[in-house]
């Protein structure tokens, strides 16, 4: 099936075309004749599967065939819960609407207001934005939400997973009646809470699932290596010298420990960065900007990474500790194997992790094979210790926590986890070429 099947105007086939994409993904199949149709949809699928295509081009048509109303106010909405994914769906609106007469707007927070409030009061057609800085400028009245005629949500079990189900609610409030407008939602999971929300968002809508429930990418290939806590940096340092990763995205579950790593990786001869909340818009747009041109090769996140980054190729995924909430690991690692890629996902378990990986298992409803280096045996002499930071705050995982404190702009839960000093090898850091996706993302 090629595009031109699917029902797309020639502006969105050219500019689809000059992206060099010539085959639409299976979300994307589904999804766009439905959205096309004018009809509600619950979509389901694994993170780089193409899903924000499968609702921008849609979206695009839609409102370029109908004509706008007398008013500068947004008609359409897509809510994101990060700042890193409302930029890449703001990329993507702006790429492939590049022929057509619609304006589009990206707001979140970490950066100056005054900006975005001049570019609204300009006027836009399609407004991307992350919940509590929309809620900003409602407050101050430089949006008008009330002629939405379709509505996104993006990612919409993260959000619920980051506390935003009170801000989401506020939103729906200034918009028309959910009758009279399109209701998109996009989720990788459907959870309980997914289920009840789009319960009361949704009218009739259609079903897309293009992969099973929690599951991870068929292409990703899982291992686990058990490490002592205390040398997990060594062992991370000593992998990407030995196998000579040129890209690795690193997860750590606080932001004091993504810095702590990125140091010390730093002083083991590898270019690194951390990308968190607690760091500036500016950079966290230069890190991410030095890791995809190849300047940095280790990038070290929170979770707030976990979504949202558009990385094409990524070869190597690391959690140097697990996540607390299982869902995660699939977010994480959904960040290679992308597009039907080959990607490799390692994590290094210690003692005290060993519930958190029985949980991750569980949800996978399988076994993730795991390995002991030579040189890096666990000391059975260490006794477990219970993790108390993280995102829920508690200790050992399995299972979601109680509600989260609201995050604006996709900010992360803090602590501190940093993992102690230990001596690595060396190794120089390198340069990567990236290569198109053969599908949009």
């Amino acid at each position: 099936m090629s595009f031109e099947s699917l029902g797309l105007s020639t502006e969105l086939l050219r500019a689809v075309a000059e992206q060099g994409y010539d085959q639409p993904t299976p979300i994307q199949r589904q999804a766009i004749p439905i959205i096309l149709q004018g009809k509600d949809v619950m979509a389901g699928a694994q993170t780089g599967t193409g899903k924000t295509a499968g609702f921008t081009l849609p979206l695009l048509q839609r409102l370029s065939e109908k004509p706008a109303v007398k008013s500068r106010s947004p008609r359409a909405l897509v809510l994101t819960p990060t700042r890193e994914l409302a930029a890449q769906v703001g990329e993507s609106i702006a790429t492939y609407g590049r022929y057509l007469p619609l304006r589009s707007a990206v707001v979140f927070g970490g950066v100056k207001i005054n900006p975005q409030i001049e570019k609204l009061r300009r006027g836009v057609d399609i407004l991307v934005a992350t919940p509590g800085r929309l809620l900003d400028h409602a407050s101050q009245k430089t949006v008008d939400l009330s002629h939405i005629e379709i509505l996104v949500l993006d990612e919409a079990d993260r959000m619920l997973d980051m506390g935003f189900i009170h801000d989401i609610r506020k939103v729906l409030a200034l918009l028309p009646d959910n009758a009279q407008r399109q209701n998109l939602l996009f989720s990788a999971t459907f959870s309980n809470e997914i289920k009840q929300l789009a319960n009361r968002l949704l009218n009739e809508p259609q079903l897309i699932e293009v992969a099973r429930r929690n599951t991870t990418a068929e292409r990703i290939s899982q291992i686990v290596y058990p490490v002592d806590k205390g040398r997990k940096r060594e062992l991370l340092s000593h992998l990407i010298g030995q196998g000579d990763w040129r890209q690795v995205l690193v997860f750590t579950r606080t932001k004091h420990g993504a810095n702590r790593l990125a140091q010390q990786l730093e002083k083991d001869g590898l270019s690194a960065a951390a990308i968190h909340g607690n760091k500036s818009q500016g950079a966290r747009t230069r890190a991410l900007a030095g890791f995809k041109n190849g300047d940095i090769r280790v990038l070290v996140a929170t979770d707030i990474a976990a979504r949202g980054l558009d990385i094409d190729q990524l070869p190597h995924v690391v959690n140097f500790e697990l996540p607390n909430v299982p869902e995660d690991y699939v977010h994480r690692i959904g960040r290679t194997g992308r597009a039907g890629r080959e990607g490799e996902a390692i994590s290094l378990v210690c003692i005290d992790e060993h519930k958190l990986l029985r949980d991750i298992e569980r949800l996978l409803k399988q076994p993730i094979p795991s390995q002991v280096l030579t040189g890096y045996e666990v000391d059975p002499t260490i006794a477990a210790e219970p993790i108390q930071n993280g995102r829920n705050k508690r200790a050992g995982g399995g299972g979601r926590g109680g509600a989260q404190a609201r995050h604006r702009g996709g900010r992360n839960g803090s602590g501190n986890n940093g993992q102690p000093r230990a001596a690595g090898k060396r190794r120089p850091a390198g340069r990567n070429g990236n290569s198109r996706n053969r599908a949009p993302a």
